[in-house]
């Protein structure tokens, strides 16, 4: 399986968090953002080498808050310890911090005033953990008769590294034997999933948004191999679907063995597939101050000169970003990640972090179009990774054509960055 996914910080203090950013409930949107004046039309952005705003800055806080965890009776603990915790927070005087040992799970719960009609709506929580390696978030929903409804990001972290706060809209993941009803819910708890030793996260700022129409898919490849030139470049133009794909500077650069040439990106972007940044291909963690923005000031430029133009959306090379990746990724990026997971890795499309996106990973069928169907069926998106027929990572060439037919067969929509930013920041 290709990639990891890291995330969190002990700071909160220079995450570009603060509570003088200007981005508190209202739509935050300033008039260099692109939007229309009602915030309804909102463009693609502008290639060049520098953002022009901080994205996790500037939709730090989408949709309506629902708790602000600010009260310390409303959550009761149902499994692990759980504390209120008013030296770290993502928004206000303090948050809370649930903590596990041996495998075990902490759950907290809060019940709403009134049964509450949620068929339309995501929820997103900020979140912060110093264990992203072993362990899973859910958010569960249950409603006045019992039953219940999981909404989970699957995988944090390969590693031990830290990316301090950031916001998940978990997508749908499974819900109890009798379906919930989602228009009377009257409870919702917060789950940390654990297999490890000990398990320590913080949550803040409990949100709803509003669900899309329908559901939708990117296919986002990564490596620019010649795979996705031929075949499954004449797979997206027989089928009519755009893919993304994340070229490797260096590898398309040097025309390294089995990696797409310049002439071949460009071509694949004119028939409509969008092209976005991989970054150098190498530890972007182990890197200083220093080294790293010049790198991806490097890596940025190369894209705005050989005018690709989802230049502005980034692949962390390995999945591989801490707080102070992402913090200097924001100056050159505006949308991207991932964390990455095997199984169905969904998110809600209005209140996603911009540059912590969850993906699953395109090595089986069956889970492919599981993460179809869940789209569909829940207004979501599904993020599919891939990478060259002959790997681990991604299923062969029969089985991608299979997907493709399966897709063209399905209610879902398949979208690229610019169409996913566009209706994040519409839904801020």
């Amino acid at each position: 399986m290709a990639g990891c996914t890291d995330f969190l910080s002990d700071e909160d203090d220079d995450d570009g968090n603060g509570d003088d950013d200007g981005n508190g409930d209202d739509d935050g949107n300033g008039d260099d953002d692109g939007n229309g004046e009602n915030g309804d039309e909102v463009e693609s952005p502008e290639l060049q080498v520098e953002t022009e705003y901080n994205s996790r800055e500037e939709f730090r806080q989408p949709g309506d808050q629902l708790n602000d965890f600010e009260t310390d009776d409303d959550w009761t603990i149902l499994e692990g310890e759980a504390e209120m915790d008013d030296e770290y927070a993502f928004d206000g005087d303090q948050s809370i911090r649930l903590m596990a040992e041996d495998e075990d799970n902490a759950v907290v719960a809060t019940e709403l005033d009134e049964a509450t009609d949620m068929d339309d709506l995501d929820l997103s929580v900020a979140v912060q953990t110093t264990t992203p390696h072993n362990i899973a978030l859910e958010i569960q929903v249950r409603d006045i008769y019992g039953g219940h409804a999981s909404y989970m990001l699957q995988s944090i972290s390969y590693g031990d590294e830290t990316p301090g706060w950031f916001r998940m809209c978990p997508g749908f993941a499974d819900e109890s034997t009798t379906p919930v009803e989602q228009d009377a819910i009257d409870e919702i708890r917060l789950v940390v999933h654990n297999t490890g030793d000990e398990a320590e996260v913080w949550f803040d700022d409990l949100r709803t948004h509003e669900k899309p129409d329908e559901g939708y898919v990117i296919l986002c490849w990564d490596d620019g191999f010649e795979d996705f030139y031929e075949p499954a470049g004449d797979l997206h133009d027989e089928y009519d679907v755009n893919a993304v794909q994340a070229v490797v500077r260096q590898w398309t650069r040097d025309q390294r063995d089995e990696v797409m040439t310049i002439e071949q990106v460009l071509e694949r972007q004119e028939a409509g597939d969008q092209i976005v940044a991989h970054g150098t291909h190498t530890e972007w963690t182990d890197l200083d101050d220093a080294e790293l923005d010049d790198t991806i000031n490097t890596d940025k430029n190369w894209a705005v000169n050989n005018e690709l133009e989802g230049g502005h959306y980034l692949v962390f090379p390995h999945n591989d970003f801490d707080d102070r990746v992402l913090e200097i990724a924001s100056n050159y990026y505006y949308a991207g990640g991932f964390n990455q997971s095997g199984s169905p890795n969904l998110m809600g499309v209005h209140g996603f972090d911009p540059l912590v996106m969850p993906r699953t990973i395109g090595h089986d069928l069956d889970i492919a179009m599981d993460c179809i169907d869940t789209a569909v069926e829940h207004n979501q998106c599904t993020v599919l990774n891939f990478h060259a027929f002959d790997l681990d990572n991604t299923m062969d060439v029969d089985d991608y054509e299979e997907l493709l037919e399966y897709i063209d067969e399905s209610d879902v929509e398949v979208i690229d960055f610019d169409d996913l930013w566009k209706m994040r920041r519409e839904g801020h």
